[in-house]
């Protein structure tokens, strides 16, 4: 019990920034056509395997995680998190067949990739708190670019249509879009 109270732990503000994230994932969702995602999305996130390093680590204006993997050399919160969360391309990494290589990106289901488009937005809205606007989504994914070496090039590919549709064209328009072209067909749409 020493341990809660004499750490440097921010339980309630990590626990609050955490549920205003789901919170925010489920309305996009919902706006989409994605309810059960909408409600089961990062529930993970409450386990003690995620919600304490979330604590320990906590800032506010970033992910715990990336304070975690600074100081350890890895997040073992994310290490759990991706494992358990298939709006991660991340979950999808697998053995690939080809001989060339040893692992590879699975080409990922149409829905949890308009999941990680809503995550990929409530992030950038909890991080940047008054100051977000449409283009943030696609400004800091163009910054970790270069280390989505694992992502199924089809996947990516619509993953960047979206969050450049979004840059472009505001959350109605690409909303509207997701709901229409992505949410519950079983193929990409044609990019």
């Amino acid at each position: 019990m020493s341990f809660w109270l004499e750490s440097d732990m921010d339980i309630i503000g990590h626990f609050c920034t955490i549920t205003e994230h789901r919170i925010q994932v489920m309305k996009h969702c919902f706006k989409i056509g994605l309810y059960r995602q909408g409600i089961l999305h990062d529930l993970s996130k409450y386990t003690p395997w995620e919600f304490i390093p979330g604590c320990i680590y906590y800032q506010g204006y970033r992910s715990p995680n990336n304070a975690e993997r600074e100081e350890r050399g890895y997040s073992s919160a994310w290490l759990h998190h991706k494992g358990r969360n298939k709006h991660h391309y991340e979950y999808w990494i697998d053995y690939s067949l080809s001989p060339s290589k040893c692992m590879a990106g699975m080409k990922m289901p149409n829905n949890y990739v308009a999941e990680m488009v809503m995550d990929r937005i409530a992030a950038s809205k909890i991080y940047n708190r008054g100051n977000y606007n449409q283009h943030l989504p696609w400004k800091y994914y163009q910054k970790g670019r270069d280390a989505h070496l694992l992502i199924h090039p089809e996947t990516k590919a619509l993953l960047e249509y979206l969050l450049r549709m979004l840059d472009k064209k505001g959350e109605d328009y690409t909303f509207a879009y997701i709901r229409k072209y992505i949410v519950g067909r079983k193929e990409y749409p044609r990019i």
